[in-house]
């Protein structure tokens, strides 16, 4: 899961039009390993519980990125104009997106997990509309009709069993997952940054990882009933510093090199890759209504990055 990349390519400067090969191999790699990030992370839930390996995820890429800062002789506090997207950040779209995912994933299939929680554009059109008046187009407005629509028939009862326990639960988890996801989104548009937000991720790593191990400890239990064997090593290793803070650094550094319009369209591979995995690695099955609801989700997040592009040109 990567609810941690949306900082590293919102905040740039304008992109240049034009990416090197080496760039667009690197956002090759990032998107492929948060893709498979999904089916390792599922895997690793049979045996350490959501939210105790929230935290593992999050404390063990705060710390790669406080050694790798260290090195380069970047660590430093975050100033304090920065402070309210660190807690932003930090703990909606680290904390909250990342532990409700968990939860949800232990009652829900991994195939329909990553799909809802990548509704968050959709869901960050609403909220801009109902919160700060962003009113949108004719195009945004078919986007979210047909993305929305995708969702009703992902979560419909004909789709998925409703009395299945925990199902509902899951899936309702996965959508307030995607909206505190998107509440971010729009702070870090409105946001005036002082520090670069790699230099800030590992404080908002940290910071979400001192609840999650407090809720953890609280509502799981202490951790001492892992087996910590070396497959369950190997995939939290893949988890934490791989897919989440050497990706950072990928999206951070490599991210700002492109257009924000086409690093969205890039991420949609994302969840794409981590649905193909689902099906190859864990035996998803696709139903022909969640291949319709899968195809009108993604006409509805690509429909509306190309109306979000028309008009920030517009406004241009």
């Amino acid at each position: 899961m990567n609810s941690s990349r949306t900082s590293a390519h919102l905040s740039r400067a304008q992109a240049a039009p034009f990416a090197s090969v080496s760039t667009l191999v690197w956002l090759g790699v990032m998107v492929l390993l948060w893709g498979l990030s999904w089916p390792a992370t599922k895997l690793a839930l049979d045996a350490v519980p959501p939210l105790w390996l929230a935290a593992i995820r999050f404390g063990s890429a705060a710390l790669c990125l406080f050694v790798l800062l260290a090195i380069r002789g970047s660590l430093a506090f975050p100033p304090r104009r920065d402070w309210p997207i660190v807690f932003s950040i930090g703990l909606l779209q680290m904390m909250a997106f990342t532990g409700l995912g968990l939860i949800a994933m232990t009652h829900v299939d991994t195939s329909r997990a990553v799909l809802l929680a990548y509704t968050t554009p959709l869901w960050g059109m609403l909220v801009g509309w109902l919160l700060f008046r962003d009113t949108p187009t004719r195009w945004q407005l078919l986007a979210l009709a047909l993305g929305l629509g995708g969702v009703g028939l992902i979560c419909s009862p004909w789709e998925m069993d409703w009395s299945a326990p925990g199902v509902v639960m899951g899936s309702a988890f996965l959508i307030i997952a995607a909206i505190s996801w998107s509440l971010v989104i729009l702070h870090i548009k409105r946001h005036r940054w002082t520090a670069s937000p790699l230099s800030l991720a590992p404080w908002q790593m940290l910071l979400a990882s001192v609840p999650l191990v407090a809720f953890a400890a609280l509502l799981e239990g202490p951790p001492t009933a892992i087996a910590f064997d070396r497959r369950l090593l190997e995939l939290l290793f893949f988890i934490g510093p791989v897919a989440t803070s050497a990706c950072f650094v990928i999206s951070a550094e490599h991210g700002r090199r492109i257009s924000t319009f086409a690093m969205s369209n890039f991420t949609l591979g994302v969840p794409l890759i981590g649905i193909l995995a689902s099906v190859l690695l864990l035996d998803n099955r696709l139903s022909p209504l969640f291949v319709l609801g899968l195809c009108l989700v993604f006409a509805g997040m690509l429909l509306a990055a190309a109306a979000a592009r028309h008009a920030s040109r517009q406004a241009g």
